[in-house]
């Protein structure tokens, strides 16, 4: 197998890529459970905003600091 560095960094991209589109769908599949509670409309309520911004937030920040603490394991 190839293992120059350019294929190296395409992995990794490729790897980082599914990562995030996996954290996307996690998000908003817990975010949307928790947060709206009625059918939607045509748009979302100021509260049901509300609660979307701030669990987004919750999760990524979440997410960072385990991405930190296993970096830190890792060292």
């Amino acid at each position: 197998m190839d293992s120059s560095p350019e294929l190296q960094r395409f992995l990794q991209e490729e790897k980082q890529k599914a990562m995030i589109a996996e954290m996307v769908g996690k998000l908003t599949s817990e975010c949307w459970d928790k947060c709206i509670t009625s059918t939607p409309g045509s748009k979302f309520s100021s509260s049901e905003s509300t609660c979307l911004a701030n669990c987004a937030q919750r999760y990524l920040d979440m997410t960072m600091l385990i991405q930190k603490k296993f970096q830190s394991m890792q060292q």
